[in-house]
């Protein structure tokens, strides 16, 4: 039975009970009162088995909370290492790249040099070789030239 009805049967009980005149006391069914006192004895510790089992059902619902905040918590702190992670990766290696572009174009630049300085060398070899061998060539025509001329007479 409900504690509280059990209360309040018992003030209905006070209430119907005949008062002592020039006092403040009252006149109580005995048999009444000690009934709702055993029923009381009776509820109380139902009524208490209760709140303590629902003060344990909220402990563990408090736990449980608790122990699912934790775990989104530690996966939210996971998430967000993994993201900077990633994105540190992501500027290493772009660093990274940007650093062998440039790499490359030096190496590049100093390669054109490189190839322009050997062609040029080689250019001005060819052309040195060239005019040495045309010489040559102009010489020998000259000479077949010079020899060709009927000789002139000796007077």
């Amino acid at each position: 039975m409900d504690i509280l009805h059990l209360v309040d049967r018992l003030e209905e009980l006070f209430n119907e009970s005949r008062s002592i005149p020039f006092t403040h006391s009252v006149v109580v069914d005995e048999d009444r009162m000690l009934d709702i006192i055993d029923q009381m004895r009776v509820s109380i510790p139902d009524e208490i088995k209760k709140a303590q089992q629902l003060l344990a059902q909220r402990d563990r619902i408090l736990a449980q909370s608790q122990e699912e905040a934790n775990r989104t918590l530690a996966l939210a702190r996971e998430k967000s290492d993994q993201m900077v992670e990633r994105d540190q990766i992501v500027q290493a290696a772009q660093a990274r790249a940007d650093q062998i572009i440039e790499q490359s174009r030096v190496e590049g630049e100093s390669t054109k040099r490189e190839a322009d300085q050997y062609v040029l060398e080689t250019l001005t070899g060819l052309e040195m070789e060239m005019d040495r061998t045309l010489s040559q060539v102009r010489n020998g025509i000259r000479t077949l030239q010079t020899d060709r001329q009927p000789a002139a007479p000796v007077k």
